[in-house]
């Protein structure tokens, strides 16, 4: 059977819901970014179990069709932005349309009307979210954070990080308090 789980973004996510799917004596077959594969089929009673478990740790059972998509959607992002071996070959819309063998503008329509944003802006944030994170890190030049993130120079990479947190990564990077926000609150 297979399940469909919100808020699933890292691997962390993933081993974590592993661990709990074991805890509930549940064989998970496979488990990874917002869908798991376990054995057999589950009762009505049991998903009830499920959801309110993983609900504690922050994650939610998807249902409907629609969601499942807007999940997959953003789990496609995230793998995109968090992993440096995952590059944009094509645009994002090819990339998308791709890999969920669906048409963009469909995919599109169907993500603004829910989340009440854009693929693109939502893509846009995940992006910003990861400056932010290799910023403190301090261990990155801001021309390697672009390049690393596929920008096509510092200067388009400054402007859209001050667009988006109306502060330049300099002086961003100077603050003292952390401004990241959970990848789940995009």
């Amino acid at each position: 059977m297979k399940l469909y789980i919100r808020n699933m973004v890292c691997n962390r996510c993933i081993m974590v819901v592993r661990s709990e799917l074991e805890k509930a004596g549940f064989n998970p077959l496979h488990v990874g970014l917002g869908e798991v594969e376990l054995e057999g089929e589950l009762s009505d009673a049991e998903k009830v179990s499920l959801n309110e478990r993983l609900a504690v740790l922050g994650f939610s059972l998807i249902d409907d069709k629609r969601s499942r998509i807007i999940e997959k959607i953003k789990n496609l992002i995230t793998e995109l932005v968090y992993q440096k071996n995952n590059e944009l070959r094509s645009n994002l819309s090819d990339y998308l349309s791709d890999a969920l063998r669906a048409d963009y503008s469909s995919l599109s329509n169907l993500f603004a009307q829910i989340e009440n944003t854009t693929i693109e802006h939502y893509y846009i944030a995940q992006k910003i979210e990861r400056v932010k994170e290799l910023l403190v890190y301090d261990e990155l030049s801001l021309s390697e954070i672009a390049d690393m993130l596929h920008y096509s120079s510092v200067s388009h990479v400054s402007k859209q990080f001050k667009q988006v947190t109306g502060l330049t990564p300099t002086h961003y990077k100077q603050l003292k308090e952390n401004k990241r926000r959970p990848l789940d609150e995009l």
